[in-house]
């Protein structure tokens, strides 16, 4: 990869994945087959009985056996229970969800707690199945817009 612009890189790959629909053998053979290098976890409970074969001890001893991929958990870049409690309560909609997540990435100011050298070839996981109402789409999208040379592919 040659250095160059913002974030020292020409192209940042970023992925994302979540478990929910997903057998074991299907998830741990995307990733392997995207080549990712490291699994960022962003959940906010990643301990839950019903993450089955993704809760975190778990989690970082199959990608590591299965596919020698690295785990790191980042719960700062999860949303806060508040938010997230109230979109399931349907208190909120979507809309308000983003905006308020978009803020909370910007009020605990993470652009100055990551790197982009941690997250290319890097996946962000998740439990949501489809990531057009999920965090972590909202997260590599933000990503996107304060490095700008982010491509972001959802498995």
């Amino acid at each position: 990869m040659k250095k160059l612009g913002q974030g020292g890189y020409e192209k940042i790959r970023v992925f994302t994945i979540g478990f929910t629909g997903k057998t074991a053998r299907q998830f741990f053979t995307k990733l392997k087959e995207a080549g990712v290098e490291t699994v960022i976890d962003v959940r906010l409970n990643n301990k839950s009985q019903l993450a089955g074969f993704a809760k975190k001890q778990d989690l970082e001893y199959f990608l590591s056996e299965i596919a020698q991929i690295r785990y790191i958990y980042k719960p700062n870049l999860a949303p806060a229970k508040d938010i997230l409690d109230g979109y399931r309560k349907k208190e909120i909609d979507w809309v308000e969800y983003e905006r308020r997540f978009k803020n909370l990435l910007v009020e605990r100011d993470i652009k100055n707690d990551i790197t982009p050298k941690e997250f290319d070839n890097a996946c962000i996981l998740c439990s949501e199945g489809n990531p057009d109402k999920c965090h972590r789409r909202l997260l590599a999208e933000y990503l996107r817009d304060i490095w700008g040379n982010v491509v972001i592919t959802h498995l």
